[in-house]
Order: structure tokens, then sequence, then C-alpha cells
């Protein structure tokens, strides 16, 4: 993978989400001004932030890097419920497990 594209596969992730550069960089717990720079002057990050973007993204370094033919075939369902908590904060996220978590108690 070119520097470019490290670049251009943040971006996408970001477009797929819905999310601003603002909102990566809250998630990923990263300056902005830092997340910026590195989209504005095509800078590739460094290990250990492109692992703090994969955090804030919710994804591995492994799945950053991995092409999407080779990821498990999910239904329409489960793909609309990865695509919606994607787009939830950090906290939400949280919720939303202990909400799903509660539910399987009853079953």
């Amino acid at each position: 993978m070119r520097d470019t594209d490290v670049i251009q596969h943040i971006q996408d992730l970001c477009r797929e989400r819905d999310w601003s550069y603002y909102r990566l960089a809250k998630e990923s717990d990263i300056p902005y001004s830092t997340l910026n720079n590195m989209i504005n002057r095509t800078n590739i990050p460094t290990i250990p932030t492109l692992q703090k973007l994969c955090d804030g993204f919710g994804i591995t370094l492994s799945d950053f890097f991995t092409e999407n033919s080779d990821r498990p075939q999910l239904t329409v369902g489960q793909q609309e419920v990865i695509e919606l908590y994607n787009r939830l904060d950090h906290e939400k996220k949280n919720v939303l497990k202990a909400y799903m978590k509660g539910l399987l108690m009853d079953v």
C-alpha cells in the first residue's frame, strides 16, 4: 500500500461512517491539527498514530490493510447493525453494548 493509499483509505473510512475529521480525531484521541496536517499534506501516519486511528474506527491494523473481499460475508441486517454502530460515538457504543447484553439476559 502506497502512502497516498493509506490517506485515501482513512478518508474512505470517514466517508463510510459519515464522520468528519474532527470526529475521527476525537474518537482516536489525537489532536485534530495532527490529523488535518496528515490529510492535507498527505503525510503517512506513524504506526502508533495509525493504531489510534484504527482504534477510533473500531478496527484492527490488520483490518485496515485487509481487502474487503477477505472479510466474512454478512447478511444485510448484520451490515446495517455494523454501519449504525460505526456511526456512534464511544459513549453511545458502550450504551448499545450494555443494552444488547441486557437483551441476551432475557433469552
